[in-house]
């Protein structure tokens, strides 16, 4: 067999798989595809529709967290606070999170006058909807989440096996690659369409694609930092607690919390980014304070631990520690969840994140309606034959 008949046939088998897996996984691509250009600009919507989140910058006092959480508490009994963010500009957000029972609740409180401008579940929230479908397909994590991370894989093969049919057997076939042939039929346009744009968004969409990979298998977040490491093993992410030992009993000191958080404020008077203080919720628990000074991405933030009884320090080893201590490693897994939906280039990468989706939601139905031409044509052939 001559070299050229083996790169046919090469090819042809790239192409089947290609087929193959485009019709296991084109639904779930699509679908992906669809909620990710939902919720590209999720933050920009709710900032315009829902104006209870803004508040302007006044000259007065801030409530300290505990006494935002007591408000909080009132508006919204028999639940626990997760957390309490301040940002410049932001009304003050006091968080209920709780795996069991489930609840996600939001209390908007003025920070300055301890006003609550509302209080929303969140389970009802649309973005919130959307993102339970984007990562669980709605369904209980532990099924919905290897389902539509198994789709995002055979999604990287299909871009991969994408490339290799793409690519042009010479310098004439090379100038329709890179260009739509807009004045021909629909079939070669769809045809220009599928190969043409994927290929361009192949570049952008893979990053997509493997940064939801690492959100969705931990053996690939392992790997992805085992090798960006240089050998190193991943240190999943751990409770901090406070030392009660050596003492009879302990009572919870909340008010502790608030010294922490004054001496954020009072180091750092005109900061501008979000301070995320957790008030702990028994004798155990550490206080977690989370300083982001750039809100619009979460890879910058800096996460620190204090005993509430001595208010020492707790030092970490996972990830989500003091930023300065973040290794190249530790910083490609913060930045995982920016570049997934393109946050970490600013508006622009949201833009392009945004038409990546669209185009990718799209790669599914211009490749089944090549397929439909293909298969028409061999029938017409066949009849042509017979005749």
């Amino acid at each position: 067999m001559s070299e050229k008949k083996k790169n046919k046939t090469l090819k042809y088998w790239i192409g089947r798989i290609h087929l193959w897996l485009g019709l296991t996984s084109g639904l779930f691509v699509c679908f992906l595809g669809i909620t990710g250009c939902i919720l590209a600009f999720e933050r920009e919507i709710e900032n315009v529709t829902q104006p209870y989140r803004n508040l302007e910058v006044q000259n007065k006092a801030l409530l300290p967290p505990t006494q935002l959480k007591l408000i909080a508490d009132k508006a919204l009994p028999n639940k626990h606070a997760h957390s309490i963010t301040y940002q410049p500009g932001k009304t003050a957000q006091v968080v209920y999170y709780n795996f069991d029972p489930e609840y996600y609740y939001i209390v908007f409180v003025n920070q300055y006058t301890g006003e609550v401008m509302k209080v929303k579940n969140m389970n009802d929230d649309f973005f919130r909807i959307v993102i339970m479908g984007h990562y669980y397909l709605w369904l209980p994590p532990t099924i919905g989440q290897p389902i539509l991370t198994s789709a995002t894989l055979i999604f990287v093969m299909l871009l991969i096996s994408g490339l290799i049919l793409w690519w042009p057997k010479n310098k004439a076939a090379s100038k329709q690659r890179f260009t739509v042939k807009w004045n021909a039929k629909w079939r070669r346009v769809n045809y220009d369409f599928h190969n043409v744009l994927g290929f361009y968004i192949t570049w952008i969409i893979i990053f997509i694609a493997l940064s939801g990979m690492i959100m969705g298998f931990q053996w690939f977040a392992k790997s992805v930092y085992f090798v960006s490491s240089g050998g190193k093993t991943l240190n999943q992410f751990e409770e901090s607690y406070s030392d009660t030992t050596g003492t009879a009993k302990l009572k919870l000191n909340a008010s502790a919390a608030d010294k922490i958080w004054k001496s954020y404020i009072d180091s750092d008077p005109k900061f501008t980014g979000s301070l995320d203080v957790h008030v702990p919720e028994n004798e155990k628990a550490s206080i977690e304070v989370a300083k982001n000074p750039d809100t619009e991405t979460y890879w910058k933030a800096d996460y620190r631990y204090f005993d509430q009884h001595t208010l020492k320090e707790i030092e970490v080893k996972h990830v989500f520690g003091k930023l300065k201590n973040a290794s190249v490693a530790d910083k490609i897994m913060r930045m995982n969840y920016d570049i997934h939906v393109g946050a970490i280039a600013g508006l622009a990468g949201k833009i392009i994140a945004f038409l990546a989706s669209l185009v990718a939601a799209s790669m599914p139905i211009t490749g089944v309606m090549i397929w439909i031409g293909r298969n028409k044509k061999k029938k017409k052939a066949a009849v042509a034959v017979i005749r």
